[in-house]
């Protein structure tokens, strides 16, 4: 038994067809037959059931199925091993991100890092960062962007910027400046609104709770929603409820409705001179427990600079609205 009769079984399994399996391979169907009777012969028992839509696995072929695939999955990753060890940025790279990030980063962070790493291939999931945090200890993804996280040691945390919040209101005006940003708003102003906020623990709705705890004020909370499109449309179509919300502007950006809304920036104390923001802290994550190798390394270097790019310079040009 070697790899390539692996390889081959496995293919066919997959396919379910000699014929779609030897196009795939690109190698003729008698050569791959022989393959796969030798390896029924050396192993004593047949592997599959011939019929005339194709093929199917004996209960020998379906064992075979589970332990090829994981033999070839080792070997693609002793594979990559190696290619690191000579330095070269190469294999899988699984990346989670918040759902507003996500909208924005996306594009050029696909067209960027293909450029980059022509030989890696990037997945990338969304997820609220108290879940993107889960699957990085899991070891279900390799790195995530996440709002707000406190230091744990099976976590590396890489510190990237500062988003400034935003309380968000419907324009009440028929015609508006896209991405026009109010006058700022105080804790005491963001208390007396009613939210469109998601629920505990996400990273916005903790940090806005305990800086009005801090000032000794509570949010109203009119409606917990996880989404932050169905957040902004509720906000948008229901201005009978005088419904607000509490934001990145590039979470308003995000939805290509800026004109729609007038964002304030929320100011933590309204009698000083400062007039220091509410921030929330966004940071790459990855697993302080698991190898890193010159993929990671580049790819976190790489979007550390996109989120800084695409996120940093938010702020609209437009007039200040009233």
């Amino acid at each position: 038994m070697d790899f390539r009769q692996i390889a081959t079984f496995v293919q066919v399994a997959e396919l379910g067809s000699f014929t779609r399996a030897a196009g795939a391979l690109r190698v003729a169907q008698p050569a791959l037959s022989r393959q796969v009777r030798a390896l029924e012969v050396e192993l004593r028992q047949p592997l599959f059931e011939r019929n005339g839509r194709g093929v199917t696995l004996t209960p020998a072929g379906q064992r075979l199925l589970a332990h090829g695939r994981g033999i070839l999955q080792q070997l693609e990753r002793a594979r990559q091993d190696l290619e690191e060890l000579r330095g070269v940025a190469a294999g899988l790279l699984s990346l989670g991100l918040p759902p507003s990030i996500g909208r924005v980063l996306t594009a050029p962070l696909v067209e960027t890092f293909a450029e980059r790493f022509p030989k890696a291939t990037l997945t990338m999931v969304e997820g609220l960062s108290t879940y993107t945090l889960e699957w990085l200890v899991q070891g279900r993804i390799d790195c995530a962007v996440v709002y707000n996280t406190s230091p744990a040691p099976a976590i590396h945390l890489q510190p990237v910027l500062d988003e400034k919040l935003y309380l968000v209101s419907a324009r009440q005006d028929s015609v508006g400046n896209p991405g026009s940003v109010g006058r700022p708003a105080t804790l005491a102003q963001v208390a007396q609104r009613a939210l469109v906020i998601p629920s505990r623990p996400h990273a916005i709705r903790m940090r806005l709770e305990a800086v009005l705890a801090a000032a000794g004020l509570a949010p109203r909370v009119g409606l917990e929603i996880e989404s932050v499109p169905a957040i902004l449309d509720l906000v948008q179509r229901h201005p009978e409820r005088n419904w607000h919300a509490v934001l990145s502007l590039n979470a308003v950006h995000g939805s290509g409705r800026e004109a729609a809304f007038i964002a304030r920036p929320i100011h933590l104390d309204a009698g000083s001179s400062s007039r220091q923001p509410l921030t929330t802290s966004l940071w790459i994550a990855t697993s302080a427990q698991r190898p890193r190798g010159p993929l990671l390394d580049q790819a976190c270097l790489m979007l550390a600079g996109l989120l800084r790019q695409h996120l940093a310079g938010a702020l609209p040009s437009g007039p200040v609205a009233d």
